[in-house]
């Protein structure tokens, strides 16, 4: 019998408030200070773990970040009914220590930020996206003009019912409090 020193993983299912949405934690990080946010199978050729997450019946999207996968499942499935396969294929895919994750081929400019969208991603990075990101979901910052914040939604937060309401309500007043500049904020897509 072959011993390996393989790390045991531990995956635990959390609630998400979007309800075809479920946030699996593991307790070991997956994809370190970094996310991915696949809506479609076409979308998931990058990650070979999305991509296998797809070949299931029920898989409708798919978002990894952190310590996290966040799955968004098809309406007509109950998680009752698919909950422990998920945790199942996660935990021994993870063991197994297979790719999450292949790298890209593109480099990010080096443009100078303005103060205001500096002081704008500072605080969505301090206040805003530890909260997302504990309902399973993710918030980034795209653009700043003539006084809209457009921001990305992706994870359990993509298409979720109470969405806007968090946007509008929570994120949209915290930014024009604390920064004069900003009207508006927008979800936009990636």
């Amino acid at each position: 019998m072959e011993t390996t020193n393989q790390e045991l993983v531990n995956i635990y299912a959390e609630a998400t408030p979007n309800p075809e949405t479920m946030k699996f934690v593991a307790n070991r990080m997956i994809l370190p200070n970094d996310s991915a946010d696949f809506q479609t199978r076409e979308s998931a050729l990058r990650s070979p773990l999305a991509t296998a997450l797809f070949e299931k019946p029920y898989v409708n999207a798919v978002f990894i970040m952190n310590n996290f996968v966040t799955v968004t499942k098809l309406s007509t499935f109950d998680w009752s009914d698919i909950m422990q396969e998920l945790r199942a294929f996660m935990k021994d895919y993870l063991e197994a220590g297979k790719v999450i994750l292949n790298p890209r081929e593109e480099k990010l400019s080096d443009e100078e930020e303005s103060e205001v969208v500096q002081k704008i991603k500072d605080l969505l990075d301090m206040h805003v996206k530890p909260a997302v990101e504990m309902d399973g979901g993710a918030i980034s910052f795209k653009s700043f003009d003539e006084g809209v914040v457009k921001v990305v939604l992706k994870g359990a937060c993509s298409g979720c019912p109470s969405s806007t309401i968090t946007l509008k309500s929570g994120i949209e007043n915290l930014l024009k409090r604390m920064v004069p500049e900003v009207e508006a904020v927008e979800a936009e897509a990636e």
